[in-house]
């Protein structure tokens, strides 16, 4: 009975120490998540991010279409969108609800490249230099028009939070990792006196220690699969909310993360275990009550 009594405590022990690792790691996957997913935000707006090159009225259609090509091979382009002065004036009368051609009796837009950046060359300062440098071409272009307090307001925006998200995410990796190494100590805590027994009994430290490592590196592998477990279950609950947006995330970088916290897991709670081990076996019978 009373032997069946200890064994109870050691799984209830056992399993406290699994779920408290399991969800320090949960909380380090969902703050990577949130890296990762910020950094995939950042990159969707900016690339969605356009300005409208207007073109010369006097120009043909073959020469824009050519000059669009051109504009597609530029390193910073990612996509371009030719609209010419019919289409222009048909979403003109859409937005306005009324037909604007009938009482000016002509059509005065003018054809438009709609170009569309990659995301690095989203910035107030590469876009101002792609401006200067569409200009340059006074045959074909006659105007680049785009927000440019909306574009700075964009960046500003993407630092601050970056700055912000970076800054949490910094504190709450330190609290994840003292949590981890904490109840990894309170396990071996509870064990001091079965480390101790076996020290006066004449075994070896690395004797001592390989049963305790062995049974870390199981719990903190168990833990890290059990946290994949519930992290894929709010990417996918995550997946169905945001519908495609979920498509922007790199698969590549969430086998990373998994990868990551896969790795934190079992070496955390190895090197926490080696050392809270290493603890005990400094200590003399008579420190353990204390």
């Amino acid at each position: 009975m009373k032997e069946s009594k200890i064994q109870n405590k050691i799984r209830s022990a056992y399993t406290i120490s699994l779920i408290s690792i399991t969800m320090v790691l949960l909380l380090l996957g969902i703050i990577g998540l949130l890296i990762l997913n910020a950094g995939v935000l950042s990159k969707y707006v900016r690339e969605n991010i356009s300005f409208s090159v207007l073109i010369h009225d006097n120009i043909k259609e073959p020469d824009i279409k050519l000059f669009k090509k051109t504009l597609d091979t530029q390193h910073f382009v990612k996509s371009t969108e030719y609209i010419n002065k019919d289409d222009a004036a048909k979403q003109l009368q859409e937005e306005l609800g009324e037909d604007f051609l009938q009482t000016l009796g002509y059509n005065p837009l003018s054809p438009t490249i709609n170009i569309y950046l990659k995301y690095e060359y989203a910035t107030p300062d590469s876009i101002k230099k792609i401006e200067t440098w569409l200009l340059s071409n006074t045959e074909m272009v006659s105007e680049v028009a785009y927000q440019h307090n909306l574009v700075q307001l964009i960046n500003n925006n993407i630092r601050k939070i970056s700055i912000i998200l970076f800054f949490f995410a910094a504190i709450f990796l330190v609290i994840s990792f003292a949590l981890l190494n904490n109840t990894v100590r309170l396990m071996i805590y509870s064990k001091r006196f079965t480390i101790n027994t076996m020290k006066l009994v004449g075994a070896k430290n690395t004797f001592i220690r390989k049963p305790f490592l062995i049974s870390g590196l199981i719990q903190g592998f168990m833990s890290s699969v059990i946290a994949l477990i519930i992290l894929s279950f709010i990417v996918n609950f995550y997946n169905k909310q945001l519908g495609e947006m979920i498509s922007l995330l790199n698969l590549q970088h969430l086998i990373i993360l998994y990868l990551i916290i896969t790795f934190i897991g079992i070496f955390l709670t190895i090197i926490s275990t080696y050392f809270s081990i290493n603890k005990y076996l400094r200590l003399k019978t008579s420190e353990l009550y204390y």
